[in-house]
């Protein structure tokens, strides 16, 4: 390239603060893309580089079980705005390197409502539309207005809509056509400023009656967070992904013929069919609180699975599939792993 480029190239980066598994890991090359005016030229280097090009964010769904043998863009960028708004919503706009949590701060305290019940999710907002993040019987796609994107491979802009990003259970285009293909640089969410709440699903409204709080959405957001951190380990103490598995969907005929045999198997009925909830599976089949090394299921929630220190990816990997295994021997349902393992 005969043009000065606006960026730097690290080469043989540690990866290890990059993921919140915590997994020692190394990338041939790592970009930092921190603002826009560094796009051009990051695209015309990623047009080009020779090997296998990855975006990330937080690194909070992500299992490394080798060195990246390749280039990283590690999406950085930041900025919250208010785009536009009506007597009745506000669509504000995050740069995708924002963290996830703060967009949900951010908005709680101005009073628009709608993201409350995803509080405390890991991550950041370039990586919310991709697998449809959601908590607490609400969805991104709920909320989801747009997203702004380019293409790694033309260099094309694009908005993407709601429909267009063909939104499911924990899944986007970006999971499946378009996977790896586009750099997102910003979503657009519209917010209610006259939030209806959702406090029906998991122990929400039992945790702002303890509290004896007002019901509004930053009682919502707190007793999200309050759950939240009685169940999961913060991967700043104990490396994680959060729920390792997604919940399997499965039919009303398939669920019936469960129900007879395991009375108590804990599931939410939805459009799509009856929703197992995996952790009581995985529970059930004697997992939770399970350690082998440094790798282990976490002791309140077995959902999730751990790195207590020095656990390689690989030993996380045999061990989501000896769990796996157990859980269709026992109940004939295969679980798919929500985290994407490299």
């Amino acid at each position: 390239m005969d043009k000065k480029m606006d960026f730097t190239i690290e080469a043989d980066v540690d990866l290890k603060p990059m993921n919140t598994f915590g997994i020692n890991a190394t990338s041939k090359h790592l970009i930092r893309f921190c603002a826009e005016d560094e796009l051009s030229d990051i695209l015309r280097y990623a047009a080009v580089y020779q090997g296998k090009v990855m975006l990330i964010g937080g690194g909070s769904n992500l299992l490394f079980t080798k060195n990246w043998d390749g280039l990283i863009i590690k999406v950085e960028t930041k900025g919250i705005e208010l785009l536009d708004e009506d007597d009745d919503f506000v669509y504000i706009r995050a740069q995708a390197g924002e963290l996830w949590d703060d967009l949900v701060d951010y908005c709680v305290k101005r009073g628009y409502g709608g993201i409350e019940n995803l509080s405390l999710i890991p991550g950041t907002v370039g990586s919310s539309p991709v697998q449809n993040i959601g908590a607490y019987g609400v969805e991104l796609k709920d909320v989801f207005y747009l997203l702004e994107a380019v293409s790694l491979k033309t260099g094309e802009f694009r908005e993407f809509n709601n429909s267009e990003c063909q939104f499911g259970y924990r899944y986007s285009i970006f999971k499946g056509e378009y996977k790896g293909t586009y750099i997102i640089l910003s979503v657009v969410l519209k917010l209610s400023k006259h939030p209806k709440l959702n406090i029906s699903y998991g122990a929400i409204s039992d945790e702002i009656n303890r509290m004896k709080w007002p019901l509004n959405i930053d009682s919502v957001r707190n007793a999200v967070i309050n759950i939240r951190r009685s169940k999961l380990p913060d991967p700043a103490e104990i490396g994680n992904a959060g729920s390792f598995f997604k919940n399997p969907v499965i039919s009303e005929t398939q669920f019936n013929l469960l129900k007879l045999k395991f009375p108590d198997i804990k599931y939410f009925t939805g459009e799509n069919g009856y929703k197992l909830a995996a952790g009581w599976l995985i529970d059930n089949c004697g997992w939770k609180g399970y350690r082998e090394g440094d790798s282990g299921v976490h002791k309140n929630q077995a959902l999730v699975l751990v790195n207590y220190g020095n656990a390689t990816g690989n030993q996380i990997k045999s061990l989501a599939t000896r769990i796996s295994d157990s859980v269709l021997s026992k109940f004939g349902i295969q679980l798919e792993p929500e985290v994407n393992i490299l």
